[in-house]
């Protein structure tokens, strides 16, 4: 049992921070779209669509956060040092963007209003763009000699983590307009639904990019994807990734088919589950390279060379704290389920929640 526990808590933070990639994603993807959605009436109903969740969502990077901590405390004290700039702009920003998210709502003036939009729009960009620089720079790799952090300061910053960071905008707006294409409806779906379209092609430009870089950055990537018998276990993500990818790009148009067929609802409780196709998707896609990043990096919580046993914390502490996790977690999924399907429905303009 006791090997077992770093391996199932290896599974819970991965979960966690995967739930807050695709969860937080979508908001901040609102964000990042704003400078394309000029009037009010657009960026009200966007930002309207997600006041229920967005502060909820950022739970699970708590979660994942709390759990490096205190289960795998070799990974925090290596991690963080070598990623401490592009982490704490991130945290930065994303506190700014908190306060500008309910800013936006009490400002008296357009002007003010606007400088509360520019400021949740630029939080947006420097938290996902800092995400993704950080992804790149732990899958680069992370010096570790005698237990502890060997590098520079500045070796986060390399044209591969700008690449991920790059990467991570365009996923981050696609998540975004997608859900726009599911939760709201008219012009402003329409307008979504053709940024969705290039940020598709964006995004698998992207993934194509950063899946073609990443054998030469490591042996043991090329090793992972290349050879036997490793790759037969990895085959089938690129294979899947392309079959999600056809389906988004036929449901696309499909979506706006179905709009201007279906009949009238005042209410905009008639939530049309087909609407969320394209979302679906691209949440496809991020499982998938997901699943494809935990290929090339297992068993290393640091890549190249600390695994998840070297690097937690003694089986007692694990135990203590997974009787508290199996309480938690579903608690959370309770609650975060029930909230989304509380305010399920098209968000409308003079509708919201605030």
């Amino acid at each position: 049992m006791e090997q077992h526990l770093p391996l199932i808590w290896a599974v819970l933070i991965a979960t966690a921070v995967f739930l807050y990639v695709v969860m937080d994603g979508f908001d901040l993807g609102i964000g990042i779209l704003f400078p394309w959605f000029p009037e009010k009436d657009e960026r009200d109903v966007m930002v309207n669509s997600v006041a229920p969740m967005w502060d909820g969502n950022e739970t699970w990077l708590v979660l994942g956060g709390a759990g490096l901590y205190a289960v795998f405390p070799l990974a925090y004290a290596t991690i963080f040092p070598a990623l401490y700039m592009p982490l704490i702009l991130m945290l930065l920003a994303l506190i700014f963007r908190g306060v500008s998210f309910e800013m936006r709502f009490k400002a008296h003036n357009a002007r003010s209003q606007l400088w509360w939009d520019r400021a949740f729009c630029w939080g947006s960009y420097v938290a996902g763009f800092c995400q993704g620089i950080a992804l790149g720079a732990l899958v680069q790799g992370i010096r570790v000699e005698n237990r502890a952090y060997a590098g520079g300061w500045w070796d986060w910053l390399t044209p591969f983590s700008l690449l991920t960071g790059l990467a991570l905008l365009v996923g981050y707006g696609l998540l975004g307009a997608c859900w726009l294409i599911w939760r709201t409806e008219g012009a402003l779906a329409r307008k979504a639904r053709r940024h969705a379209w290039l940020l598709g092609i964006g995004t698998l430009a992207c993934i194509a990019a950063i899946s073609l870089i990443m054998p030469f950055l490591q042996s043991a990537f090329r090793e992972r994807w290349l050879a036997l018998p490793w790759m037969l276990y990895a085959a089938p993500v690129p294979v899947l990734l392309a079959v999600l990818a056809g389906l988004f790009f036929r449901a696309i148009p499909a979506t706006e088919a179905r709009e201007a067929s279906a009949p009238h609802d005042p209410t905009g409780r008639n939530f049309r589950w087909r609407d969320g196709a394209p979302f679906l998707c691209v949440l496809g896609w991020f499982f998938l390279s997901y699943t494809g990043l935990g290929i090339s990096l297992w068993p290393n919580i640091v890549p190249p060379s600390v695994s998840i046993w070297e690097a937690s914390a003694s089986p007692a502490s694990q135990k203590f704290l997974l009787v508290g996790a199996a309480v938690l977690i579903p608690i959370i999924l309770s609650y975060t389920a029930y909230v989304y399907w509380l305010f399920r429905g098209k968000v409308r303009v003079g509708a919201g929640y605030h």
